[in-house]
């Protein structure tokens, strides 16, 4: 196996893995929202949040930016719980055209703020995988190409699983997103108060 396809698959496996439910939340919550229809809306949220975790990877792997495990990981599930809260609230008060515009955009900016604390994250993987390495230069492009191959399938398995809550279920758009959003929410904030009493 060559070494990007080594680094890809290990990039891949790190964000849809079973184990990354971090990751996996925190997507599905902040695309939960939006039909396939909306494709458009949620690339744009996509590519936010991986730019930003982009740009927070490469730092952290050339040892530009160091922050330490025990506040990255809290930080990780304060986001999923964020985001998770902001998709209710949405469901939950109507807004006018010009708010929903506004919503949307505050959306874009806080994936991508989000994308930099997830970087972190990535960041002590690839670090533990990279060992004694002399060039990161391809393994970090594998890696992040990893993850977004990963990325892509995951938001593709929600849409997935909300068409078909809606056609077999008859689960109406704004329940299917109260619920994984609840769920998501639930989660983060378990895996919060965990995180902050393994850190103390």
């Amino acid at each position: 196996m060559s070494e990007f396809a080594l680094y890809f698959r290990m990039g891949f496996h790190h964000i849809a893995a079973i184990g990354a439910w971090d990751h996996i939340l925190f997507v599905a919550a902040l695309t939960a929202a939006y039909g396939v229809h909306e494709w458009k809306r949620i690339a744009v949220l996509v590519t936010a949040f991986t730019i930003g975790h982009s740009i927070t990877l490469a730092l952290a792997t050339y040892e530009l930016v160091s922050v330490g495990q025990s506040v990255v990981e809290p930080l990780i599930a304060a986001t999923i719980v964020f985001m998770a809260v902001a998709a209710i609230r949405d469901q939950l008060v109507p807004a006018t055209d010009a708010g929903r515009a506004a919503a949307m955009r505050r959306r874009y900016v806080t994936a991508g703020g989000f994308g930099l604390v997830h970087g972190l994250g990535f960041a002590s993987a690839l670090h533990a995988l990279l060992g004694s390495e002399s060039s990161i230069g391809v393994p970090l492009l594998a890696f992040n190409i990893g993850l977004e191959v990963g990325q892509v399938l995951i938001v593709g398995a929600f849409f997935a699983l909300g068409l078909a809550a809606d056609r077999w279920l008859a689960l109406r758009r704004r329940d299917w997103v109260l619920v994984l959003s609840g769920a998501a929410a639930g989660i983060g904030l378990t895996l919060l108060i965990d995180r902050l009493g393994n850190a103390s």
